[in-house]
């Protein structure tokens, strides 16, 4: 299914412990499109929620038509579910916080506290060999945190809770998958 984090909170369990939990509001998705293996050659359907569209592979089509709303009460308490979504973006960064390497010596005489150092050799290969961990851009890429537990099911607000973070900010679409 498709959702919206809606962000973070805690909840008690029957025997008092707290837990972190993501809210993700999801569904009603409506199925927009059903592809058969007869016609594209594999079988998927093609969700929508809000102005988000996104296809997922399923094992039968049959079970789909065009126009039939897929709602939250698909999950349970104890389902374990995969979700995918966009990390939060960090900017252009150097290479002591997007690599965790060592910064250079403190002291009065040197000039390389949080510099990259040697890149390479000077004549031999007489180039940067790919894959220097090299200062860039973080962050806001596609993440799936896998084996999240379904704690809560609310169908009716729509509403989800996972125990544990989910990728990207409030408000990001995220994708739901058993």
């Amino acid at each position: 299914m498709i959702g919206i984090k809606k962000g973070m909170t805690q909840i008690f369990d029957e025997n008092g412990t707290m837990h972190g939990v993501t809210v993700v509001e999801t569904g009603p998705c409506q199925v927009t499109q059903v592809k058969t293996a007869e016609k594209e050659g594999y079988k998927a359907i093609q969700l929508q929620f809000g102005k988000k569209k996104r296809e997922f592979r399923v094992a039968k089509t049959e079970d789909y038509t065009v126009g039939q709303e897929i709602k939250v009460d698909i999950f349970k308490p104890g389902d374990v579910v995969k979700v995918t979504g966009r990390s939060i973006g960090k900017g252009y960064q150097g290479t002591v916080k997007r690599f965790h390497t060592h910064r250079g010596p403190m002291s009065h005489g040197s000039k390389s506290h949080r510099l990259i150092g040697s890149a390479s050799s000077g004549t031999t290969p007489g180039r940067v060999w790919p894959g220097r961990k090299m200062p860039g851009h973080m962050g806001a890429v596609q993440v799936t945190q896998k084996s999240l537990t379904v704690v809560q099911v609310i169908p009716e607000k729509n509403l989800l809770l996972l125990r544990g973070a989910v990728p990207g900010k409030k408000g990001n679409y995220v994708l739901i998958r058993r």
